[in-house]
């Protein structure tokens, strides 16, 4: 067998690892949560219940917030992609910053999703988005609203080189793959 068809062969495994994952994830039971209080962009208090938006189901992403390249990466990443994935499902990017911040950085990236602070509701810890030393974990939950409740259904951590910023993707495909590269601020 040639690399290619190593490389072939290799591609298939991982999509059909990635069905699998599906299929698991779809047999997560749901877990009941309560209707956090969160703050919005102005320090306006708003239910995750009303971020829905009509929807019944929520991609919430969690964001270590405006101090972390990686998680600025994603969410530049996600801009490209929040259109039609708000299309599919509600969706909404939280972070510990502090609202004015939040608003301030998500106007200097141009980000057009909608974003709201956590800070000091309780929503990522538990959630276990929290390490044990206070530090925000970066990664994204589902949700759905059902007459009137929310529920918890499935959750993963991001990591550099994961499924969902798809620049590692495209690097992995250059001869010296990431070189020690870094995401930046500003390009």
């Amino acid at each position: 067998m040639n690399i290619h068809e190593e490389i072939k062969k290799l591609e298939q495994e991982i999509f059909d690892k990635k069905e699998s994952l599906r299929a698991l994830r779809k047999k997560v039971e749901a877990v009941e949560i309560k209707d956090y209080e969160l703050s919005g962009l102005e320090g306006e208090k708003i239910l995750l219940s009303q971020c829905f938006n009509g929807q019944e189901e929520l991609l919430v992403i969690f964001n270590m917030g405006q101090s972390c390249k990686y998680c600025t990466l994603w969410a530049d990443n996600l801009n490209g992609i929040s259109k039609p994935l708000a299309d599919r499902a509600a969706l909404l990017v939280v972070s510990p910053d502090a609202p004015e911040q939040q608003a301030a950085f998500a106007e200097s990236r141009g980000w057009d999703f909608p974003m709201l602070s956590h800070k000091g509701s309780g929503f990522a810890q538990d959630l276990n988005m929290l390490q044990e030393n206070g530090m925000q974990m970066p990664g994204a939950s589902s949700f759905t609203l059902k007459e009137g409740k929310i529920y918890h259904h499935s959750q993963v951590h991001f990591g550099p080189g994961d499924n969902f910023c798809n620049l590692w993707d495209f690097v992995d495909l250059l001869p010296k793959g990431v070189n020690n590269w870094v995401p930046k601020y500003e390009y």
